[in-house]
């Protein structure tokens, strides 16, 4: 059978798979087994489990369900309150005014979180309430929402950025300080992008409110601390080189239920809820990796990402050209799959031609994720979507329109990645030097 009539056949069983309902991890084994019981002589079972095996015995992944867990527990403290009352006075006479506590408050949050769903729902939970009371265009207190609430992906500790290195072979230390400053240039052009949208639109500002003195401003601050202290735990241990991001996990879950029990949340409930949180969504993330591994198994015993990257590399496609095409195939794919369902499906069959193009891995990384991050604001597998349209009522394609500006956004930050990748690999070049 050749390349084509292979590589449809899988992806339509694939499809099809998805398309009635079964689990994104099931669906990925079972085409993987009906690939090899069927277009291979190797012995199916032996070939699943052994690659299932290597996929979940993994040291970099003990990071994952700790990270997972972090975020739960914060998830059921105060700790979205408590920063929205620590940024709003100093965001009042910025153009855009709270507005910018959404950006600003989802990348502090990813900072602790991993998670972009998680980062959405924490901030949404406290701030569109107030922004609405204090009336505020919904339209854009959503959208700097569902854009921002991305950088979750993107900000270490970045839970995808953990499976990328994992299925990779790169360190995660390095993608995670790679994350930085892409990361924060996409806030920085989320909080440009307001500044321009407020000077337009003055009659859709509210009243700036009186004037905060510095007193006040300091009592504000200080509700900060405690999220900065996390970070600094957390983050900080791995940039210092004193603890590895699994032990960074391990020391974010006790500094988590610190400031839980400090904050009065911490009961018997919040912590049984959180724990069993975390173990659903890690045993998802378990099974569609191991699922993605035995399809990858299965495709390298049928030659596709062999072949498929010498018919990619005959076509003679400029590295731009490469990029230009695969954004559009993350976009597509993305609009149906989860992140980390992307990542996973993918990484096995363009990893050669990226390679062979000379891009870093390092720098493909944040690439893919910025991609990815993309596809949790578009319809109609967007996560972020769905955790706005349970918080709102609003139609998902609403949502998705409001959104929209922050979308382009994200091309505009992936172009510029593309153009200067610097913008990733010079940080993680410093600090690993030292």
């Amino acid at each position: 059978m050749g390349l084509g009539a292979t590589s449809a056949l899988l992806a339509f069983g694939l499809l099809a798979c998805l398309g009635l309902g079964i689990w994104v991890g099931m669906a990925l084994l079972g085409v993987a087994l009906v690939a090899i019981y069927f277009m291979t002589s190797v012995p199916a079972g032996a070939v699943a489990a052994t690659a299932a095996w290597g996929a979940s015995n993994s040291w970099d992944l003990t990071a994952l369900p700790m990270f997972i867990w972090m975020g739960e527990i914060l998830f059921r403290t105060r700790l979205s309150e408590d920063m929205f009352s620590g940024l709003a006075p100093f965001m009042r006479r910025i153009p855009g005014r709270l507005l910018h506590v959404n950006i600003v408050g989802c990348g502090i949050f990813a900072a602790v979180s991993g998670s972009s769903a998680a980062t959405t729902a924490t901030i949404g939970r406290m701030s569109l309430p107030e922004l609405r009371s204090r009336g505020y265009d919904e339209r854009m207190a959503i959208g700097t929402l569902a854009g921002s609430g991305t950088l979750g992906l993107l900000i270490p500790p970045s839970i995808i950025l953990i499976v990328y290195g994992a299925a990779t072979e790169q360190s995660i230390a390095r993608l995670f300080i790679a994350g930085i400053l892409p990361g924060a240039m996409l806030a920085v052009l989320f909080m440009g992008y307001v500044m321009l949208w407020a000077a337009f639109k003055r009659d859709g500002m509210p009243d700036a409110g009186p004037s905060t003195s510095w007193d006040e401003k300091y009592r504000a601050a200080r509700r900060l601390l405690p999220v900065i202290l996390l970070i600094a735990g957390v983050i900080g241990s791995i940039y210092a080189g004193l603890a590895s991001p699994t032990e960074a996990a391990a020391i974010g879950v006790v500094l988590s239920l610190v400031l839980s029990f400090a904050t009065g949340t911490l009961n018997w409930e919040s912590f049984s809820s959180a724990l069993m949180g975390a173990t659903r969504t890690s045993c998802m993330i378990a099974f569609i990796l191991m699922g993605a591994a035995v399809l990858t198994v299965a495709m390298g015993f049928t030659g596709i990402p062999r072949q498929l990257a010498s018919a990619i590399g005959a076509m003679e496609l400029s590295p731009f050209a490469l990029l230009a095409a695969l954004t559009l195939l993350f976009i597509v794919l993305g609009c149906f799959l989860d992140g980390i369902s992307v990542v996973v499906l993918t990484t096995s069959v363009i990893l050669p031609m990226v390679e062979q193009s000379g891009f870093d891995l390092i720098w493909f990384g944040i690439y893919l994720v910025l991609v990815v991050e993309m596809s949790q604001i578009t319809p109609p597998v967007g996560f972020n979507l769905f955790v706005l349209q349970g918080m709102t009522g609003h139609n998902i394609f609403r949502i998705a329109r409001m959104a929209l500006p922050f979308f382009l956004i994200m091309v505009i930050g992936v172009a510029l990645i593309a153009i200067f990748p610097e913008l990733a690999l010079w940080l993680p070049r410093t600090m690993m030097a030292r």
